[in-house]
């Protein structure tokens, strides 16, 4: 991946002239603070690094995220909004709690609310109040899954809502989603510069599918990980307990096969990983079928693993989208279920299949430990951001650092597993399938 060409300058709303009121009474050092220099690198390859120093070229980096010594905003007079849009996600209501603890106790921030139902919240005709948030309010919603705002899907008429946050007097949006979402942020931020209003607009990337451009890791994915390694689990004992035993799960995974990818290696009991980024074929000497059948006949069991964007091409090209735009999947997980039993019919062959899809319920459930961890810094990070002025910006991990990436970088650009890369290639030790293509 080429990053000479990545934009990654931060967009202001002006001068940061306050003095920062974050633990002003501890007295920190002032190493507490993150000056706009520091900077975290793109690409730590030491050879490429070598060729740009040779070149006089400027070292690609992103600005590293955290508290600032000045800010923009008045604490005591700014207006927060919170929205969350899209898919559910394990961790929406810690990055919440996070960002609404934040800015009362450590900026005393007092003006925080929560946009009802995604971006529909700010549109008159939908009728949704707004919420008000305070430490009360986000009291033991670590252990609820979902979203206490709620959530929708949907394009949204992005000039209502900057009226609706001129009226409101927003002075920081804090919008928490996945492509679509950083996509609408975008444009919201483009309307608010083109308007020249004093308006942040921060973003906090959520995807369980962990396929943010530019971002190392997403929210949630460590809980759908977490989740789907018991799935794999439990299809592996019924496998193992049957002659003839196969296990399917089919995980999450759309246009990108991270969650499927990294379950397996977490819990290696699975044969056969089917990912979107990789080709297969049903039928034919070298593909799944077939060596389906040699693995029953070799060892009487067998696991696959499926992400749900996987096999797209076995249906009819019609293309049907839901209310963001986005294609609707055929249905792969029993696809396969169907074919894998006729073919085994056809030859006389007696099977016992077990299908799991666990995917709604991994959506839903509270975030995991490390997960909540996680959330924590992204929403404390996310507010640092936010007031000090800063905008159009999402805050995401790369290097093992919190850092902030223009919006510009990273929406419409999606990440996918590299199958010539590493995460690949050790599936590929780990479950000995070889090329599923006829090839």
């Amino acid at each position: 991946m080429e990053f000479d060409s990545i934009d990654t300058r931060i967009i202001t709303l002006g001068e940061a002239r306050i003095p920062s009121p974050v633990n002003s009474e501890e007295k920190l050092s002032k190493d507490y603070f993150i000056s706009d220099d520091e900077r975290v690198l793109i690409d730590v390859n030491a050879a490429k690094l070598r060729n740009l120093f040779a070149d006089g070229k400027e070292i690609p980096s992103f600005e590293t995220a955290g508290p600032r010594s000045k800010i923009y905003f008045d604490p005591s007079k700014v207006r927060c909004a919170l929205v969350t849009c899209g898919g559910l996600c394990p961790g929406l209501n810690d990055i919440i709690r996070a960002i609404v603890l934040e800015l009362y106790y450590r900026y005393g921030v007092r003006n925080i609310y929560g946009i009802r139902y995604g971006l529909r919240g700010f549109i008159p005709k939908y009728g949704y109040d707004v919420e008000k948030l305070t430490p009360t309010a986000v009291s033991g919603i670590l252990d609820m899954g979902g979203s206490i705002l709620g959530s929708s899907r949907g394009e949204q008429n992005i000039d209502e809502v900057v009226d609706c946050l001129e009226r409101m007097n927003i002075g920081i949006l804090f919008m928490i989603g996945g492509d679509g979402t950083l996509m609408a942020a975008k444009k919201i931020a483009d309307t608010i510069l083109d308007r020249k209003i004093k308006i942040s607009v921060v973003g906090i990337p959520k995807t369980i599918d962990n396929d943010i451009y530019m971002v190392a890791r997403s929210f949630g994915f460590d809980t759908a990980v977490d989740v789907a390694t018991q799935s794999i689990k439990g299809a592996h004992n019924e496998a193992e307990s049957y002659p003839n035993g196969i296990g399917l799960i089919k995980l999450m995974g759309r246009h990108s096969g991270f969650i499927a990818t990294t379950a397996v290696l977490a819990q290696q009991e699975v044969n056969f990983v089917l990912i979107p980024e990789v080709d297969f074929d049903l039928e034919g000497p070298k593909a799944l079928l077939a060596k389906l059948e040699k693995r029953l006949k070799d060892r009487n069991h067998a696991v696959i693993v499926v992400a749900e964007g996987a096999g797209q091409k076995f249906f009819e090209a019609a293309e049907e989208r839901d209310a963001s735009g986005n294609i609707r999947l055929k249905d792969i997980g029993l696809y396969l279920k169907t074919k894998i039993t006729e073919y085994f019919q056809a030859r006389n062959i007696d099977i016992s299949l077990k299908y799991i899809d666990p995917s709604y319920m991994i959506r839903s459930l509270p975030a995991n430990a490390n997960d909540s961890v996680f959330c924590g810094f992204l929403g404390r990070d996310a507010v640092h951001a936010g007031m000090a002025g800063k905008t159009k910006l999402i805050v995401g991990h790369w290097n093992n650092h919190f850092v902030h990436i223009p919006i510009d970088t990273s929406a419409g650009k999606r990440k996918q597993v590299d199958p010539n890369g590493k995460l690949w290639q050790t599936v590929l030790d780990s479950t000995g399938q070889g090329s599923l293509a006829n090839e």
